[in-house]
């Protein structure tokens, strides 16, 4: 029944629930990746990513929120509560067992899965996509997928030996981008390059050791044309294969004393540098040619 305070439906089991409310016992373990693989559910936690998962009809489960934290988000609550989502009032304990960050924000919602399937994905006709390949940290991951979705890319691919993109800490790193792109999970990254390539996307591996200049060709407009970037990980790079199958290996040129950029920062130079080509009014011939040096 909605509450007259708040406007928001309530759960009907009486005062808040602790941390040994089963409910409350079952979202928390969605810590554990296996839990999550097993159920299909994942937690978003705080109220930017709850706003943001709102938005996609059918996915929030659940609605956990102190009772300020609802007072202060009434918006959020009475959306949930608009969308048939249960609403249920925690204790500060019970929140502190679902959030994973030191100082939570109140809310935390119980999401499924929203995992599209690479054939899917690539029906339909994405210009620009980011596949992570072997990044095992969440912080970085998240932080990918939130620059390919300001960049303007349609589908981030998690394949291989990538994190989990359901971890907390990458789906709060996503900030909300988790739920703005299609999000595919791939377990073979060869497989993922075919179908890129087969589906009419010019594949580019980023590695400091490339033999093509990510200046040069910008500057010769082969960037205009749907474009896949590889991304691996930090310490590792990308494996011998991907970067060999690639249509070409691209490398940021450093004009300063810098080694090298980290992962994020690359990969921000990179998208940002397709988004920039693939938006320019003139798209020449020369977006349909080969970027192979």
């Amino acid at each position: 029944m909605p509450s007259p305070a708040h406007g928001r439906r309530l759960d009907a089991v009486p005062g808040p629930f602790t941390p040994r409310t089963p409910r409350v016992a079952a979202a928390r373990r969605l810590h554990r990746r296996r839990d999550r693989d097993a159920t299909g559910r994942f937690l978003a936690e705080g109220p930017q990513a709850v706003r943001e998962a709102l938005t996609r009809p059918g996915l929030v489960v659940e609605l956990f929120g102190t009772p300020a934290a609802l007072d202060r988000h009434r918006d959020l609550a009475a959306r949930a509560a608009t969308a048939d989502v249960p609403v249920s009032e925690v204790t500060e304990e019970a929140i502190g067992v679902l959030a994973e960050t030191v100082a939570p924000q109140g809310l935390v919602a119980v999401c499924r899965h929203l995992d599209v399937p690479l054939d899917r994905a690539l029906a339909t006709a994405p210009r620009l996509v980011a596949v992570l390949a072997g990044i095992r940290d969440p912080g970085n991951a998240g932080t990918v997928l939130r620059t390919a979705d300001a960049a303007g890319a349609q589908v981030v691919v998690f394949a291989g030996d990538t994190v989990d993109p359901y971890n907390g800490k990458c789906v709060r790193a996503s900030a909300g981008s988790l739920f703005h792109v299609d999000v595919v999970r791939a377990t073979d990254p060869g497989e993922v390059v075919g179908a890129l390539r087969a589906a009419g996307l010019t594949v580019l591996a980023t590695t400091g050791y490339g033999d093509s200049d990510l200046d040069d060709l910008a500057d010769a407009g082969r960037l205009a044309a749907p474009t896949a970037w590889l991304f691996g990980s930090e310490a590792h790079g990308l494996p011998g294969e991907l970067t060999d199958a690639a249509d070409a290996r691209v490398r940021v040129p450093l004009h300063g004393r810098a080694e090298s950029l980290n992962l994020a920062a690359a990969a921000a130079v990179c998208l940002y540098a397709s988004a920039k080509a693939q938006r320019s009014p003139v798209r020449g011939s020369s977006a349909k040619e080969s970027v192979r040096p």
